[in-house]
């Protein structure tokens, strides 16, 4: 017995429980929740790293929702439901409180013309009806995925088109000045986005600092050694989790007696997966002794564990008047971050695999390599994406 799935249409803002803006991560933390709606999720994404910016990700919500997320930001971009006549589970559409489709009403042209009234061509001929942030379909896609198209209603009279059953529906963001977002492009601000990170300067030796929306909220400068665990609780709020160290593995490899003995002093993290960033902080100062960012890159053991962080790398200024020094991208390639922080050979790297206390768990990108730099340490994976940074 599958529950009913009853959501309302909101164009060019959502449906239901997605709103067009909100980011991968949150809707996946949501829907984890929810498996006894949700049974079947499935994530489809390019696996081309060499693709700059970074492709969408697909995320499909099987039998009637298929969210698409921008590459950059991993924000929800587009959603388009399909199978509306399919009754596993039964599916129920409403815009204000009229119902448009649901088991008993089939949703025809007639009903989108008497519902939103008239509307501009699509350039599509009878195949459509678009209304700003919103459109229809009249062809299915075989499969209920991508593929073929189905045409129907070619070449009957006036009457029989009005009749036409509506195959799919989708939602997207409104453009300037009403048009369409073209699917590659990233979402333009707008309340989900409120409260979350912008992007993160990262810099060197220094800390990072951390832009918000909105984009004209001022920045929050965290300091290393500086910041302290109560200054990160009144800027971010509580941490979702307070994890304090047990794992000393690491420091077999230091030659400072001082970082083998701080050991003792009962470091912790603060752990703020909805940001995608890590703290980790002194036992016995309680201040900020290293910053660690997250990439969230699908295929990765770290994939959705944290929400993706856009970081850049912050060069060193040319003098105290230059305000744009050089920056490099989360989505920039290990070998250019490399260059940029070193010019020389890459340093001896270390193999880590997330994936050793996971029996059976296969992934596309298990291992990665840890490179450390003055200041600063990259986790690799072999597809030389930069994972996470550690700043020290």
């Amino acid at each position: 017995m599958y529950s009913t799935l009853e959501y309302d249409i909101r164009p060019g803002s959502g449906l239901g429980l997605f709103e067009i803006g909100t980011s991968l991560w949150t809707i996946l933390d949501t829907l984890r929740r929810m498996q006894h709606h949700f049974p079947q999720i499935d994530i489809t994404y390019d696996s081309d790293t060499s693709t700059t910016p970074p492709p969408p990700i697909l995320l499909h919500l099987r039998p009637h929702i298929s969210l698409l997320f921008s590459g950059t930001h991993q924000r929800l971009h587009t959603i388009r439901i399909h199978n509306l006549r399919n009754t596993n589970p039964p599916l129920i559409l409403k815009y204000k409180d009229t119902v448009l489709s649901s088991t008993e009403e089939v949703l025809r042209r007639v009903g989108v013309s008497r519902t939103f009234g008239p509307t501009y061509p699509s350039g599509s001929g009878d195949d459509e009806l678009k209304y700003p942030g919103l459109w229809f379909s009249f062809t299915e896609d075989v499969g209920g995925g991508g593929g073929e198209k189905v045409v129907v209603g070619q070449g009957r009279r006036q009457s029989e088109e009005r009749m036409q059953e509506v195959k799919k529906i989708v939602i997207s963001q409104k453009g300037p000045e009403g048009g369409v977002q073209d699917a590659l492009d990233e979402v333009l601000e707008c309340p989900a986005m409120h409260c979350d990170i912008e992007r993160a300067i990262i810099k060197i030796h220094d800390g990072i600092l951390l832009h918000f929306y909105p984009s004209k909220s001022k920045p929050l400068h965290i300091k290393l050694h500086t910041t302290t665990a109560q200054d990160l609780t009144l800027d971010l709020g509580p941490p979702l989790r307070v994890h304090y160290k047990e794992d000393e593995r690491m420091t077999i490899h230091s030659t400072d007696k001082a970082v083998e003995e701080s050991d003792n002093e009962s470091d912790y993290f603060y752990n703020y997966f909805q940001h995608g960033l890590d703290f980790f902080i002194s036992g016995s100062t309680h201040t900020v002794k290293k910053i660690i960012v997250h990439t969230n890159i699908p295929g990765s053991p770290l994939f959705q564990r944290y929400k993706r962080c856009n970081w850049e790398i912050a060069g060193k200024p040319e003098d105290d008047e230059d305000d744009d020094p050089p920056r490099k991208r989360f989505y920039d390639r290990f070998e250019t971050i490399s260059h940029f922080l070193s010019p020389k050979e890459p340093p001896p790297s270390m193999r880590l695999n997330r994936t050793d206390d996971e029996d059976g768990l296969q992934l596309p990108n298990p291992t990665s390599r840890l490179y450390g730099y003055d200041g600063i340490i990259l986790e690799v994976l072999e597809s030389s994406q930069v994972v996470s940074i550690t700043l020290f």
